[in-house]
């Protein structure tokens, strides 16, 4: 099979087309003949040398894949050979075939296509599992979505709109604005012209969603009402921060992180499971969408990193193999 290799950690341009075996899929694994992949900064991030894959996973990068099942392992009930399935991987997204955790796939939401389908899993079971299941967002509240134009900010600003939250959300440009007015964000604040914290200290919010980190922390912390939680699902700015604990203590809030791709198969199942039944319906009642906003041919995966460092995109960047 053929698959996106790295000549050496460094740019871009380190990303060539390689020729390899076909994954075997494991006891509890199906093989996908991937149609689409999606882009994600982690991958960024591991072709710099800077996020090795985990033991056992696929150093191949690519964390989301949509495709057909070509091949399903020996302990595999709930797929068959010919399925059209979306799956978060472990690693090994961009090439011709991947071997991914049965459980760690979904099929494809109606009406959707493969290329839509390969946007939403590293994103959706990122929100779904932070902002739901562990930060307890529910109606009525209110939450920050910091980086609304990105993959998790898209995502984060649908779900929390379709669950009955109030949204208010950071971003870069006026075209990143549209974009997120597009997606029913109720607060839109260019943090280049405006101080997020000075626009939102007067009320308050319950939830923060942050992938920034470094200077937004103290200001995440004090935005906060009391029970607030602040969640924290990757960081663009330093990871030391300065935390006073009677913010913490007087309002009684909760600082919650984690990383998706370290967790167990078991918890990545729980949370496709939460998607199946709670968010994939609302795919055909139209209250959510794919936000794909570029796509390149394999082959040009290099360009495709590009865009995404640039960070001058809105939404997803899909792959098409």
């Amino acid at each position: 099979m053929r698959f996106i290799d790295i000549k050496e950690p460094g740019s871009p341009d380190m990303l060539f087309v390689n020729e390899g075996p076909v994954p075997e899929p494991g006891p509890n694994e199906i093989l996908v003949q991937v149609k689409a992949a999606g882009v994600n900064r982690p991958d960024l991030y591991q072709r710099a040398g800077h996020y090795p894959p985990p033991p056992g996973a696929s150093p191949i990068l690519g964390l989301e894949v949509a495709g057909i099942v070509s091949k399903i392992g020996l302990e595999v009930a709930n797929w068959k050979v010919g399925d059209a399935v979306c799956g978060l991987t472990n690693g090994g997204g961009y090439a011709e075939y991947c071997a991914v955790p049965a459980g760690q796939c979904l099929p494809l939401p109606q009406g959707l296509n493969f290329t839509e389908a390969a946007s939403l899993p590293e994103t959706y079971f990122t929100v779904w599992g932070n902002l739901f299941m562990r930060g307890r967002l529910k109606s009525g509240e209110s939450v920050l979505v910091h980086g609304g134009s990105s993959g998790i900010g898209s995502c984060a600003i649908q779900l929390s709109k379709a669950f009955g939250a109030h949204v208010a959300t950071t971003v870069g440009n006026e075209r990143k604005a549209a974009f997120c007015k597009d997606l029913k964000a109720d607060e839109i604040i260019n943090y280049k012209e405006q101080d997020f914290f000075s626009l939102l200290k007067g009320k308050g919010v319950d939830v923060v969603l942050d992938i920034v980190g470094g200077e937004y922390f103290e200001k995440n912390i004090l935005l906060l009402k009391e029970e607030g939680r602040l969640i924290q699902v990757a960081r663009m700015q330093s990871s030391p921060v300065t935390l006073d604990l009677n913010r913490l203590l007087f309002k009684r809030l909760t600082v919650l992180g984690s990383t998706l791709r370290a967790q167990s198969s078991a918890a990545k199942a729980k949370i496709a499971q939460e998607l199946l039944t709670q968010v994939w319906p609302l795919f055909g009642k139209k209250a959510l969408k794919p936000v794909v906003t570029a796509t390149y041919p394999f082959s040009n995966a290099a360009e495709a990193h590009k865009l995404m460092e640039s960070s001058q995109h809105c939404g997803k960047i899909v792959l098409i193999i």
